[in-house]
């Protein structure tokens, strides 16, 4: 075999296949091109392939194993009958034919001979391309045991010098698409492409070279090859969302240096009608030390379900008023972004702060009008707030709260967003000095209005010091360990609110069987006479959005039918229309319904002290991280609260689902909580599109990787500002992350 430079010892590279390759095309090209462009796959194959994501060459060559099998003894062909269980072959094939089996099955039969001089038929199901592979005289080595065919293998090494059978890959796979299937398929895709990898990583820090980490993830002598190629991977998808996390921060930038706290800030602590906690104190602190620099303040403040993280967070914006400047908030969904407004407005109301709310399906010419000329101190909104006909006056501080739900463009124009004025292009020219605003793609933010030409955004005069940001918060509820944290947000500072205010007891978490559901509803009701509220959650379907909110409808009215006939039960789904749903938690929030049926729509951003029980159907379908934050809409006053998980028995459950719920019973700490959720799932579910909207970390282990990721760090600064292959994986990198946001 050839052996590539630079190849880490165990490293022996890869061989490239005799079979033409797409001619034109360029190596990223070939990469990127559809999976069913390889030899063998079709159609109803490609289609099955994309069911796991593998949609490109370069998608099934990054496709990591799951695991690897365990060595097994070699053994003579003379003495299979000896042996148990899985064991390793070596021979020559002397005859092989492939024959059709029922329900469209493929039987490959072929005669090994070894050196002993004993020979047995090895058989192979579905794999029908080998019969042209094993031609007689072809060296093989055979993993599997002894069955009803012969010897049913079940990986295998043909015509190699590497013993890689020993060490098989256990992908992720289904009945359709057999481990063995993909295995067959991914030394088809190295053989043609892996030298389409152009290894960026420079010489000197002595790596393998990528397309060789590939060969020895697949294809590993040992398990220590396996590990050598994963590491080297992980470094390239660490250093690669490193610099994707680089685009989100401005070195050129400058911020508005805004004075100490003031009468504002002494009122806006007088009104809350609770002490601050120790933990938020601290939050603060470390805002206000940002907030007097004119570096852009770019932190990431992550707190516990109910720890008042939305308090510090309007402190923040309260301190830009108290500048004369303005502050928005801006979240992802109407229903949050609504939630937070209900929340903010009357506390600013009463400090006679003017606060908007600005959505897709909520606010008129009118409010973007206060916006732009600074009526509006503070905007709450979504994306609707980074649009091209939204001009801020002067924003000076930005909340960007679930920042995860957002891509890294959406997060990134809204820390650019901030002109000091706008003016009617068809009436004044743009003032002397000014630096226009530019979108992420370089263009020129114009958008028609009302009066009589292209109203255009600026941002303000360039002083020679640098265009001028706002200061920047991102907030989520869903709390991630620090390590997690600094890989996701790069060097974003981070400040922690652990606990919730001394005043909220902990709630109460138990599991219940679906038989006695009864006893569930039963607790329900005793809350509900006392004069409490309840949220019951309908099941996660993996269904679309409008089924979903049918069978919520569904439920709800058979919830007013049977167990809950007498009581006021309300309903909330996302399919519901702004004025509806509004109306709703108002209805909900004033006690003029007992009950909330909901999707979860309910997950984030709703906050009634007087629901003191929530009932989470068929809980064992949700994530851990969903199901704390699920439960964090209860306990919100000084009532004992409580939360019953409904799920099949736990003899009906996967290990997993069970240890799931059981966390939850055992504690209601959102970190501990987060820690476990990091150990039950796997990394690239973990940074999936519900968690953060980072779906490509497949080789990175956080638990162990910490020493790897502070190299992909230093890396990453190093290689910022060059371009080729890395900014080429970031850009891909970029581009899953605002889809799927």
């Amino acid at each position: 075999m050839a052996t590539m430079t630079r190849a880490h010892p165990g490293f022996t590279g890869v061989v490239q296949h005799d079979w033409p390759r797409p001619r034109g095309w360029t190596p990223t090209q070939r990469l990127d091109a559809d999976v069913a462009t390889l030899p063998g796959v079709g159609p109803t194959l490609a289609k099955r392939l994309r069911g796991f994501g593998i949609r490109s060459v370069r998608d099934l060559l990054l496709h990591a194993p799951r695991r690897y099998e365990s060595a097994v003894d070699q053994v003579a062909i003379s003495k299979l009958g000896e042996t148990e269980g899985e064991v390793a072959i070596e021979g020559r094939i002397v005859s092989a034919r492939a024959r059709p089996l029922r329900r469209r099955r493929t039987l490959v039969t072929a005669a090994v001979r070894d050196d002993s001089g004993g020979q047995i038929n090895a058989s192979f199901f579905n794999q029908p391309w080998l019969a042209d592979k094993l031609t007689p005289g072809t060296e093989v080595r055979l993993r599997g045991k002894l069955g009803r065919f012969g010897f049913d293998v079940k990986s295998y090494d043909i015509g190699e010098a590497r013993k890689t059978a020993d060490h098989a890959p256990v992908y992720p796979a289904s009945e359709q698409i057999p481990s063995a299937r993909l295995r067959e398929l991914v030394r088809v895709a190295l053989a043609l492409h892996a030298h389409d990898f152009h290894d960026p990583l420079p010489a000197e820090l002595d790596l393998p070279l990528q397309r060789d980490a590939l060969a020895a993830l697949h294809f590993p002598a040992d398990e220590s090859e396996a590990e050598a190629a994963r590491r080297r991977l992980a470094l390239d998808e660490l250093v690669a969302l490193q610099l994707v996390v680089a685009r989100l921060r401005d070195t050129d930038a400058v911020a508005p240096s805004l004075a100490r706290p003031g009468a504002l800030i002494e009122r806006y602590r007088d009104v809350l009608p609770f002490k601050l906690t120790e933990h938020q104190e601290s939050a603060i602190a470390e805002i206000d030390a940002d907030l007097g620099r004119t570096t852009p303040m770019q932190r990431l403040l992550q707190g516990d379900v109910g720890s008042g993280k939305t308090v510090v967070a309007l402190y923040g914006l309260l301190r830009a008023v108290e500048n004369d400047r303005q502050g928005a908030l801006m979240a992802p969904t109407e229903t949050l972004a609504e939630q937070h407004f209900l929340t903010i407005e009357p506390l600013c109301a009463q400090l006679g702060v003017r606060c908007v709310l600005l959505t897709g399906s909520v606010g008129s010419k009118a409010i973007r009008d206060e916006i732009a000329n600074g009526v509006a101190q503070i905007a709450v909104g979504t994306h609707a707030l980074i649009q091209r006909d939204v001009a801020f006056a002067d924003l000076a501080v930005a909340v960007v709260d679930e920042q995860h739900r957002f891509g890294v463009e959406q997060r990134k124009m809204l820390s650019e967003a901030r002109p000091s004025r706008s003016w009617d292009a068809a009436d004044d020219a743009a003032p002397e000095g000014t630096v226009l605003w530019t979108g992420p793609e370089g263009d020129v933010a114009a958008a028609a209005s009302g009066g009589g030409g292209a109203r255009l955004r600026w941002a303000g005069a360039d002083t020679g010091q640098g265009r001028e940001s706002p200061h920047v918060l991102h907030m989520t509820a869903t709390p991630i360990p620090r390590t997690l944290a600094l890989t996701i947000y790069g060097d974003l500072s981070v400040s922690e609110i652990a606990k919730p205010p001394a005043n909220r007891k902990p709630i109460v978490t138990a599991r219940v069987g679906a038989e006695r559901s009864s006893d569930a509803y039963g607790r329900l009701r005793v809350h509900l006479d006392a004069g409490r509220q309840a949220y019951i959650v309908c099941p996660l379907i993996e269904q679309s959005e409008t089924r979903l909110a049918r069978a919520a409808e569904e439920e709800a009215e058979r919830l007013r039918r049977a167990e809950l006939r007498g009581y006021r039960v309300g309903l909330l789904h996302g399919k519901l229309k702004t004025a509806e749903r509004r109306e709703v938690m108002r209805q909900f929030k004033e006690h003029e319904l007992d009950v909330l049926v909901a999707t979860t729509v309910i997950e984030v951003g709703v906050d009634v002290p007087n629901a003191t029980i929530m009932i989470v159907q068929e809980a064992d379908r949700f994530g851990l991280a969903q199901l704390h934050q699920l439960r964090g809409r209860v306990g919100r006053g000084g009532e004992q609260s409580y939360c019953l998980l409904i799920s099949r028995p736990v003899e009906e459950l996967s290990e997993t689902a069970d240890r799931r719920l059981q966390a939850l019973v055992d504690t209601t700490d959102g970190f501990e909580l987060a820690q476990i959720d990091l150990d039950l799932r796997r990394e690239g579910q973990l940074l999936g599109t519900q968690q953060s909207g980072w779906s490509d970390l497949r080789f990175t282990k956080l638990r162990r990787d910490h020493a790897l990721i502070e190299r992909a760090r230093e890396l990453a600064a190093e290689l910022c500002d060059e371009d080729g292959p890395w900014q080429d994986e970031a850009n891909r990198l970029a581009s899953g992350a605002d889809a799927a946001a």
